[in-house]
Formats: C-alpha cells, sequence, structure tokens
C-alpha cells in the first residue's frame, strides 16, 4: 500500500501506538489501514443415490492452478452471509443449485493471509454445467477422485475429511464432524 484511501498521502510502515505489529498509517490524516485475511468460502456439492455418494467438483479455467479440479469456492463478498457465499459460488462455478448444510471445515492458511470454509451440500438436481471459471464440472466416486489434480492443499483435506466421515457414519452411524486444519507453508530445507 502506497497512498492512503481516505485522503490520497503517502502512508508509511509502522507500529501504531497500543497495537504490536506494523500497519500502513497515513503520514497526513493517521487513519490506520488494516489489512485482515480473505475469507475464502464454498461448498461440497454432494449427490447420493441409493448409497453412491458422488462429489460434484470444477475443473479451474483461471489461474492459479489452471486445469486442475477443485471444489466450487472462492472469495466472499460484502454484505453476504457465509453460506450465501457458498451457495453463490456453487452457482457461479458450476451451475448448480444446492440445499447447504452444516459448516464442515475451517482451513487456516496464514502464509497467503486466507482462511478457507467448506459446507456440506446435497445436489438438487443433476442440472449443472461449467461456469465463467470452469473447463468442466463433473461428479466423483471416492475412487474417482483425481487426487494428483487437486487444485489445492485445502480441497484434499476437505475432500479426504468428507469421506473419512462417510464411511465411519456408514459403518457405525453417527453424523459429520467440523474439521479445523492449519496448513502451513512448507519450510525450504538449505542446501547442504
Amino acid at each position: 500500500m502506497k497512498f492512503c484511501s481516505e485522503c490520497a498521502h503517502p502512508v508509511s510502515l509502522q507500529v501504531p501506538p497500543d497495537d504490536n505489529r506494523p500497519r500502513f498509517v497515513c503520514t497526513q490524516c493517521g487513519t490506520i489501514h488494516y489489512q485482515n485475511p480473505k475469507m475464502v468460502i464454498g461448498s461440497i456439492p454432494v449427490w447420493d443415490h441409493d448409497g453412491d455418494t458422488r462429489v460434484l467438483l470444477c475443473k479451474r479455467a483461471i489461474e492459479p492452478r489452471y486445469g486442475y479440479w477443485t471444489l466450487p469456492a472462492g472469495f466472499m463478498e460484502n454484505n453476504e452471509t457465509t453460506g450465501e457465499a457458498a451457495s453463490r459460488e456453487t452457482f457461479e462455478e458450476a451451475g448448480a443449485r444446492i440445499e447447504l448444510h452444516d459448516l464442515f471445515t475451517l482451513l487456516n492458511v496464514p502464509h497467503v493471509h486466507q482462511v478457507h470454509m467448506f459446507y456440506r451440500a446435497t445436489l438438487l438436481d443433476l442440472d449443472y454445467a461449467a461456469g465463467t471459471e470452469s473447463l468442466d464440472v463433473a461428479l466423483f466416486r471416492e475412487s474417482e477422485i483425481p487426487w494428483d489434480d487437486i487444485a489445492f492443499p485445502t480441497i484434499t483435506h476437505t475432500l479426504r475429511f468428507f469421506f473419512a466421515d462417510l464411511a465411519r457414519i456408514k459403518r457405525e452411524g453417527g453424523a459429520y464432524a467440523l474439521h479445523s486444519h492449519d496448513i502451513l507453508k512448507p519450510m525450504r530445507r538449505s542446501s547442504e
């Protein structure tokens, strides 16, 4: 950030009084510009017919990770709830209408300043189609998931949590759990 959004004067990076980290502070009007994590919200759209459970995935038509598979998700907009964001993103990326259920995963991705949240969802019908940000949309059984071509670790974790819960529920009964996980940036090993 170079300029204040309030008065257009230059900002400087400094620790404001009574704060504990550097913030962009306007040198003219004193406005402190806080920067907070972005919320990425999506769904796990499921079609279940006689115990044959399949999940709807989208093949990305945009960077990052063009051509890789993901759950329908995107950045939350102002003036919407997380549930509204999940439904909107699912419709925009997959043309799919869903019934939204409980929050299923909350994944912290601090190295990219993001928090990802995925809701379980039921497809209302099989009338879906790739949106402008998707090359393709398809239903996958667990054994068919293109694991090597999944776009992001948050998607891999969410899918693994989902199928593990599904197997447990089929075996023992019970309900889906809420899963929280931190995805930390891999540390580079120094050359030896």
